[in-house]
């Protein structure tokens, strides 16, 4: 059994130690491969063997780390057919609850229904079809069981992101209510040394006051560090809270002994540790917004035909086969071929390309693309899971899910941030204790341009001061932030532009790459050859000659025979019958027609039936310089001609290899042509150098050749034939067209088949890494330079949780300022 991928919701994750503790616990889970979890996404993305272990554990085990996992829940209810019996029910009612996904399912035979709750990341309502099927009878049709909420903004139906907004929002107005009144209070005897109306109501004001913005609106942070320090991890709740907690402290203590109060300082901490968060949720729901802008991109309704009747039904309830009809304007429902009507469509949504595409009958269509102005019906091929849409937002999940390796450095970082820093926290206070004096010198420095450094208080004052600002300042939230939002934002800005980036890791190996290598054949060309010449002898006409050579090729399946059938054809050319047909290996064909035999092929085919073509050898050259494939005609015995055939170049492939060659890129090209033709299609796009003649098996070897000659280096391919050798090459970059996007062996996926998407991945990927670097550097930059100014008592602890709250907020800002970057080709812009 091949190893399962299941993606699960983390709840009341704070930082990257967080996240860094839950990662840890799976990877040591019996069965799991790789685990690993996104803190921006509050995801987690877990590979394991389902004869070792299951989704059940593996939530056990999250939880037994100290966190939750957040479950989907979704209703539905349907009419049964078959049933006759309380044991029926039974039947049905034990298959639904024993499928992975149903929480809870009830199937009653009075009513001939079934109600099921379920996880709807596992389970799409069609996969229920299948499992009442399976267990004897048939579902009949599906029954909202929940009314449509009248007011749209309900609660319920806001999206995670957007709850946890609200939330955030709710939390930071309610702390700020009690906050500003503590630092209007406070501003008289922070400037006049007046404690209004005296100084024992102030104290006690200033406890009263911090109590709700610390233990009401603040009190998650308190469970969840409690919470993580039960489980034997430290994360930033755990800072957050010992920093506020010893600050509130000092307030009832300011009764006891001399001490100053730092009751209300907590509270401001707290205020600006909750607005952090709100604008980090803020930004982060927009770095995530990828997926969900693809998933609103569906159609919600299908109008099928149904004996001769139109009929609106859920996209849900469609199936394979069903006939949809689909009007100028509306979204074609799920992916499907046209059998009626022609039309434009505009694909922009998966291909991010503007301009609308023709369609006719027999060509296929994507889901959620947009019908412009025909009436057309179409057959519907691939639904739920299986459509384009339910690929793009797996591969969009995958690759938010994946790692760059610069985040491996970061992660190791994080591991051991928060321990660290509370030994520097405990050291910080142990120095100030032992050493106070000294420090004092530096305090009277800073005195002059630091209005809130006081070092004439005491001791142990200042020890608290300046542990404080250390244990709120060495937030490690920014470091878990600075990678996984910028690929969240790049993975969706890739997928808006038909570029899907599968592996986070070919970001950064991307700006690394020396050459690309390009597949010849559906690559740099069209992949569909077509007649360019036809050469003559003196006994022989072009009809004769392509009705021949056509009639023999009609039994041949390869691609340039193709062509050759397809050019008569198109220049409506009877095909005759063929006797005795044989096909030589790597030099061509021959039949029998009207009791002659008739070759098609290469010199070598000629020349082993003893047939002089020496008179064409000047124009076989001619064609070959030109990027053609010529094949000789024979029958009785006698040259007839030549029929040259050629794969046309994609209208930009000149134009994106010279772009590859501005950013600095070196292009090769691989092709099983001869030398010389493959030399001149090189010559005509730009390509710097050429492996020619080779077999499709032989392609590993060449790019290993390659590797070791150039190094880094990326290869574009169709991802069918190419698949071995995209997976050998440093980054495999695979074209597919239309919905065949489903390509494993590639890390890149190119949904559109031209040459510009290469570039926008190029271009995409330095970007994104350049935003990763950035972000980390941010990370860390606020972290180096704020420590040693804390320890020194220099740092206020509310302007350190301002810094700490701003470090987290810029990366998340500056991995979305990523949307302004043009990716695009130049050319595409002109």
């Amino acid at each position: 059994m091949e190893n399962k991928k299941i993606t699960l919701k983390i709840k009341d994750m704070s930082c990257a130690s967080c996240a860094q503790t839950v990662e840890k616990a799976l990877n040591k889970a019996a069965g799991v491969s790789e685990a690993q979890v996104n803190f921006a996404a509050e995801k987690a993305y877990i590979t394991f063997d389902p004869k070792k272990n299951n989704r059940t554990n593996l939530i056990e085990t999250i939880k037994n780390s100290g966190y939750g996992v957040q479950e989907e829940k979704a209703k539905t209810s349907f009419k049964i057919d078959g049933m006759t019996c309380a044991s029926c029910s039974s039947a049905v009612e034990k298959a639904l609850n024993k499928s992975e996904g149903v929480y809870q399912a009830n199937v009653n035979i009075a009513t001939e229904k079934g109600s099921v709750e379920y996880n709807p990341e596992i389970l799409v309502k069609n996969d229920f079809r299948e499992i009442v099927k399976n267990a004897g009878y048939e579902l009949a049709r599906f029954e909202d069981e929940e009314q449509k909420k009248e007011n749209e903004n309900d609660e319920d139906e806001l999206s995670d992101d957007m709850k946890k907004v609200k939330k955030a929002k709710k939390k930071m107005w309610g702390t700020w209510a009690f906050t500003i009144p503590i630092m209007l209070w406070m501003i008289p005897e922070m400037f006049f040394g007046i404690a209004w109306p005296n100084m024992q109501i102030f104290n006690l004001g200033m406890i009263i006051l911090a109590i709700p913005p610390l233990f009401v609106f603040g009190r998650k942070t308190f469970v969840t560090a409690y919470r993580a320090i039960t489980h034997g991890s430290a994360n930033m709740d755990v800072l957050i809270a010992m920093g506020t907690g010893a600050a509130f402290i000092t307030g009832p203590a300011v009764f006891f002994t001399p001490i100053a109060n730092y009751a209300g300082v907590s509270a401001m901490i707290m205020a600006f540790h909750l607005t952090g968060r709100f604008i980090e949720e803020t930004a982060k729901g927009r770095a995530s917004q990828a997926i969900r802008k693809l998933l609103e991109l569906g159609a919600k309704t299908a109008t099928i035909i149904e004996n001769g009747n139109e009929k609106e039904v859920a996209i849900e309830d469609v199936q394979p086969g069903d006939i949809m009809l689909i009007k100028p304007g509306e979204k074609i429902p799920t992916d499907g071929e046209i059998v009626e009507g022609e039309t434009t469509v505009d694909e922009s949504m998966a291909t991010g390309e503007s301009m609308p595409v023709k369609r006719k009958e027999g060509d296929e269509v994507i889901g959620a693309t947009v019908n412009q102005n025909g009436l057309i019906k179409v057959k519907a091929t691939k639904v739920g899971k299986d459509t384009f849409l339910s690929q793009v937002v797996k591969m969009v999940e995958e690759a938010q899910g994946t790692k760059v390796p610069i985040q491996e450095f970061a992660d190791k970082i994080t591991g051991i941030f928060v321990p660290t820093v509370l030994i520097i926290a405990v050291s910080t206070f142990v120095l100030w204790l032992l050493f106070p004096e000294s420090l004092r010198e530096v305090g009277f420095w800073a005195q002059s341009f630091l209005p809130w450094v006081d070092p004439t208080l005491g001791t142990f004052t200042l020890a608290i001061f300046a542990t404080i600002a250390v244990l709120v300042i060495a937030c490690p939230c920014a470091l878990g932030l600075a990678t996984p939002t910028a690929l969240m934002v790049g993975s969706g800005i890739g997928a808006e532009n038909g570029v899907l980036i599968r592996k986070g890791e070919a970001i950064q190996t991307m700006k690394d790459v020396h050459t690309i290598v390009f597949d010849k054949t559906g690559t740099i060309t069209k992949g569909k050859p077509e007649v360019t010449d036809i050469t003559t002898a003196s006994n022989s006409s072009e009809q004769q000659l392509l009705q021949l050579a056509a009639s023999v090729e009609a039994g041949s399946e390869h691609p340039l025979g193709e062509a050759i059938v397809r050019g008569a054809k198109d220049r409506q050319i009877a095909i005759k019958e063929i006797k005795k047909f044989n096909s030589v290996t790597g030099k061509g064909v021959k039949a029998e027609i009207d009791g002659k035999e008739v070759l098609v092929g290469s010199r070598k085919l000629m020349e082993s039936a003893g047939i002089d073509s020496s008179d064409f050898e000047a124009e076989l050259q001619r064609l070959e310089n030109e990027a053609k494939t010529a094949m000789l005609v024979a029958a009785a015995g006698k040259m007839l001609g030549i029929v040259a055939v050629a794969d046309a170049l994609k209208e930009d492939s000149v134009q994106a290899i010279a772009e590859l060659k501005k950013l600095g890129l070196e292009t090769a090209m691989i092709t099983g042509d001869n030398q010389r033709t493959a030399e001149a299609i090189a010559k005509e796009v730009g390509i710097d150098h050429v492996v020619a003649e080779v077999m499709p098996d032989g392609k590993v070897d060449k790019v290993k050749e390659l590797q070791s000659e150039f190094g880094v280096i990326a290869m574009v391919g169709d991802g069918i034939n190419d698949a071995p050798a995209l997976t050998q090459a440093n980054v495999g970059i695979a074209i597919g067209t239309g919905t065949d996007i489903a390509i494993e062996s590639s890390d890149i996926t190119l949904v559109r088949g031209d040459l510009s998407s290469v570039i926008t991945a190029v271009k995409l990927s330095r970007a994104t890494f350049r935003k990763i670097k950035q972000n980390l550097f941010w990370a860390f930059f606020y972290n180096l330079i704020a420590i040693p100014v804390a320890i020194l008592g220099l740092l206020h602890p509310v302007i350190a949780e301002m810094a700490m709250a701003t470090s987290s907020i810029s990366v998340v800002t500056n991995a979305n300022l990523l949307r302004r970057e043009n990716v695009q080709a130049e050319y595409k812009n002109d």
